[in-house]
């Protein structure tokens, strides 16, 4: 196994915080992935995972291995993607996916660059908030903002986002600034209809959860921050559907030390497949471009 490998593996494990887990994720037998790690604990001089028979938990030691080789994955990932780009005018139609808003705001307009660098692609964008079949749509790539589940998909890390709470200036004005999660049960709250009405905050042993009022309740996300910034409550979305509200002063982000983990977000396509011209320059691409605005987050 190489050592590239073994940063894989580990990675692996880390987001899975199980070697079965892992196993069932790189398609290979849990001692397989047991032994990659202890090879690579053996090389680096340090214990990577406290293990018990019941959880996998990285170590200090480990925390800190985990940030650069995700840092060195991406690089890597950016280097292979670029030299594997063939020189030959992609041609034909390339099929997206994204969840609507992310969709709109960021994957058509590197969809838009990339028909005008190449003139002989054509772009179907399928914007939704579900997960969609690759298979059956007959998608060529997508985003999924989301911890993934083990599947048949290839995923390319992005970065980030966080989920946050937002109210406008003159709601705050007038019932008050939150201090702790549970001020927010005094609070008018605004919800997408089929989302809970109980909102975590922090995380491990500090996640609390809390039980919101919804006075509210829209069946998109743009109605809900449209509501918001109409001073109706809190709104709690994701950082990229408030950014532009937050610059703007329509917004103002509260409990910001209270916010759950980061979600990440990832460019994804079926594993197995022989990837075109067009799709790997796509990739190449798109994650370029969303590194640059999302690895920070």
């Amino acid at each position: 196994m190489d050592r590239l490998d073994e940063l894989s593996v580990f990675v692996t494990v880390a987001e899975q915080s199980s070697f079965v887990a892992a196993a069932r994720r790189l398609g290979r037998s849990p001692s397989a992935v047991t032994r990659a790690i202890s090879a690579l604990e053996d090389r680096l001089a340090i214990r990577l995972f406290n293990r018990t028979t019941r959880s996998v938990a990285l170590t200090d030691e480990g925390a800190r291995y985990l940030d650069r080789c995700r840092r060195a994955l991406m690089a890597f990932d950016e280097l292979a993607l670029s030299a594997a780009s063939e020189r030959v005018e992609p041609t034909g139609t390339l099929t997206l996916t994204a969840p609507e808003m992310f969709g709109r705001l960021h994957l058509l307009p590197i969809a838009q660059d990339f028909m005008r660098d190449y003139p002989q692609i054509s772009v179907s964008l399928l914007l939704l908030n579900r997960i969609v079949s690759f298979v059956d749509e007959g998608i060529d790539l997508g985003i999924r903002i989301a911890h993934l589940p083990d599947s048949s998909l290839r995923a390319i890390a992005v970065g980030h986002v966080r989920r946050v709470a937002c109210a406008s200036p003159a709601y705050l004005a007038r019932r008050g600034m939150p201090s702790v999660p549970g001020d927010l049960a005094q609070h008018d709250a605004i919800a997408v209809s089929g989302t809970a009405d109980r909102w975590s905050f922090g995380e491990g042993e500090g996640e609390r959860t809390v039980t919101v009022s919804a006075r509210l309740v829209v069946n998109t996300m743009q109605a809900a921050l449209d509501a918001a910034v109409a001073d109706g409550g809190v709104v709690r979305a994701l950082s990229y559907q408030t950014a532009p509200l937050e610059a703007a002063g329509a917004l103002r982000h509260i409990l910001v030390a209270d916010e759950p983990p980061p979600i990440p977000i990832h460019i994804v396509h079926p594993a197995g497949r022989h990837l075109s011209p067009k799709i790997r320059l796509f990739i190449d691409r798109a994650a370029t471009a969303l590194r640059g605005k999302f690895a920070a987050e």
